[in-house]
């Protein structure tokens, strides 16, 4: 990440921020009444601002401060991928889990297609004892 063209801050995006990267970067949109909860009830934020001050990527961490959490959201918008912002998110989350949590902490995250070189090189690894993600969207 070039510390000249870009600041990252632990902190979320604004409400607006979050909902156009979510959509601009290719992830499920959301509507205003499920990011609110998301933005003040997250255990770690990192954001990505440019020098005039644009968010142009984001991640965080949801987690009960003890032995789990989830990466979430992480998200960079098109023009500013390749540059190692999302790599720079992850990484201080992740730090920001060694140097809070407990020892121990069990870390996961739902890996889309484009993530997925990332999130090996850091560390993460599918399962191999069976396990597959499952999920149930509540209508």
């Amino acid at each position: 990440m070039d510390l000249d063209l870009y600041t990252l801050v632990s902190e979320p995006p604004t409400l607006d921020d979050y909902l156009r990267l979510r959509e601009v970067s290719g992830l499920t949109p959301k509507r205003a009444d499920q990011a609110g909860p998301a933005l003040a009830n997250s255990w770690a934020w990192r954001s990505v601002r440019t020098r005039d001050g644009e968010t142009v990527a984001m991640g965080r961490l949801v987690g009960d401060g003890g032995w789990y959490f989830l990466v979430a959201d992480m998200a960079t918008l098109p023009d500013h991928q390749q540059r190692g912002l999302g790599r720079a998110v992850l990484t201080d989350l992740l730090d920001e889990i060694r140097d809070r949590a407990p020892e121990g902490a069990f870390v996961t995250l739902m890996a889309d297609l484009p993530g997925q070189r990332l999130y090996e090189q850091l560390g993460f690894e599918r399962p191999t004892n069976g396990s597959i993600t499952m999920s149930q969207r509540l209508r």
